[in-house]
């Protein structure tokens, strides 16, 4: 399921801090690191295992959120010869930094994945090489694996070709400085090519029956008058970026499983009862669903900037639930799945291009590495295989339940003092069991919250405003609950 990033974006509360520290604390999360992994890194970052290959002339670019610094990806985009595209997508190489067995490689597996609170990250490997020695940061010769994929007119793959390389991104920018540039037609070669190419995928994906949810983001806020919260919907650039790291992880997977060997990031098919209720759901905000438009094109028809079809796209994240990782092996009796596809993509898929953030990543860098290579994947990555998914599984878990706990507090403190006000909000979700009891969506601050009616009560109208009161607001206990006023 989609992670709601929460972040700051004026100055940090000390209160508000306080109670991030000691939610950490409750939740057992590592915030402090080992003196023997911080040593380690401080090695690592000195000596890491370099390639032979140069490609620190290829005119690299990022693409972020600003300020960041653990930049996995890099990109450059051509016109191909002979027509079509070529894109290079340079991944950070983790491996080339850390040791099979070492300090570090049993302390991210421990972490598992990079954990985002409001006031801070809570990094999966040390900044010394997250931020730092193996970040793709411009202006700096890094280690990478780097893919060439090459592109037919209509965007399909006609070749993908991996290699280790050393590369230098050569400017940083962000998803807002991408979207002026191809707008205000002033955008070079390689960023006009990132759209163009962007929408070819979309296109390819719209093809195969394939969608990616554009689900918006929730952001805090601080003004002089306190904390306020609203979304921030993905814009083209985010979607054209997101493309290119989905050709590459499908490519990862086809790659894999020509070779019998590797980790896939799976999907089953949601059941029909859950498009039922999505159906319902739809009716009741006003979303229109004709019984013959297929799902996939009825969310490319959605504004994320709405707030009624934003608690429809949010709604939808439910198809995404039993997402899991699936390693396989021909030579350790571990079949690949009969299945081997992820619904929501429409093909076969691979988690490889985030390796600083998340554990899983490095794993199948190898084994693709290896394959494109002609080699023998390295015993420790093959060795470690079995275990991904049930490592993922749980950091995946763990990060669902800080996702869920800062939004529950920041929400509470958001409105604690308050209680006893009425406010205005679309019911979003009704139990059916008990229809006096849903989710209420509030219009202003952007609240999304437990609203409990009367047993006597008719029953919540899904997809209607209605007047609520607020009842609890509770950051001890991350409460917030409403009742109809």
């Amino acid at each position: 399921m989609p992670r709601r990033k929460l972040r700051v974006k004026a100055a940090d509360s000390a209160r508000i801090n306080a109670e991030l520290a000691d939610l950490r604390s409750r939740l057992e999360i590592r915030t402090e690191w080992p003196e023997a992994v911080l040593a380690e890194a401080e090695r690592a970052a000195g000596s890491p295992r370099l390639p032979e290959y140069d490609a620190t002339e290829l005119p690299l670019f990022t693409v972020d959120p600003p300020g960041s610094r653990d930049l996995d990806q890099a990109m450059h985009l051509a016109h191909r010869p002979g027509g079509g595209y070529r894109v290079h997508y340079a991944i950070a190489d983790v491996a080339a930094f850390v040791r099979p067995g070492g300090e570090i490689d049993a302390e991210a597996r421990r972490r598992v994945e990079t954990l985002y609170f409001p006031d801070r990250r809570v990094p999966l490997h040390p900044a010394r090489l997250s931020e730092d020695a193996a970040s793709l940061l411009p202006g700096e010769t890094r280690p990478a694996l780097l893919w060439q994929l090459d592109l037919d007119a209509d965007g399909a793959v006609v070749l993908a070709d991996l290699r280790r390389a050393l590369v230098r991104s050569h400017r940083r920018l962000d998803y807002t400085e991408v979207e002026r540039a191809v707008e205000a037609g002033g955008a070079d070669e390689p960023l006009a090519l990132l759209a163009t190419v962007g929408r070819l995928r979309e296109e390819q994906e719209r093809a195969r029956g394939g969608i990616s949810l554009p689900v918006p983001e929730q952001e805090i806020e601080e003004t002089p008058r306190g904390y306020v919260l609203g979304y921030r919907a993905p814009g083209p650039a985010d979607g054209w970026n997101a493309q290119i790291s989905l050709l590459t992880g499908m490519c990862a997977a086809e790659l894999m499983l020509d070779a019998g060997v590797g980790l896939l990031r799976t999907l089953p098919a949601a059941p029909a009862a859950a498009y039922q209720r999505l159906r319902r759901v739809a009716a009741a905000l006003d979303v229109d669903w004709p019984d013959a438009l297929p799902y996939p094109e009825l969310i490319r028809s959605l504004d994320p900037g709405v707030p009624l079809h934003a608690a429809f796209l949010n709604e939808c994240t439910g198809l995404l639930r039993g997402a899991g990782y699936q390693a396989f092996d021909e030579t350790q009796d571990l079949p690949a799945p009969a299945d081997p596809g992820h619904a929501a993509l429409a093909a076969p898929y691979a988690h490889c291009t985030a390796p600083l953030r998340r554990l899983a990543d490095r794993f199948a860098q190898e084994v693709c590495a290896a394959v494109a290579a002609g080699e023998d994947v390295p015993d420790w990555a093959r060795e470690a295989l079995p275990t991904v998914p049930a490592l993922m599984a749980g950091g995946d878990r763990r990060a669902a339940e800080v996702e869920r706990a800062c939004v529950d507090l920041v929400e509470a403190e958001l409105l604690v003092g308050r209680e006893g006000e009425d406010f205005t909000a679309v019911v979003v979700d009704v139990d059916e069991k008990r229809p006096a009891y849903g989710t209420v969506q509030l219009r202003e601050p952007a609240v999304r919250a437990r609203c409990d009616g009367e047993r006597d009560h008719p029953g919540l109208p899904l997809g209607e405003e209605i007047l609520v009161r607020l009842t609890t607001a509770d950051p001890a206990t991350r409460t917030v609950r409403f009742a109809p006023a």
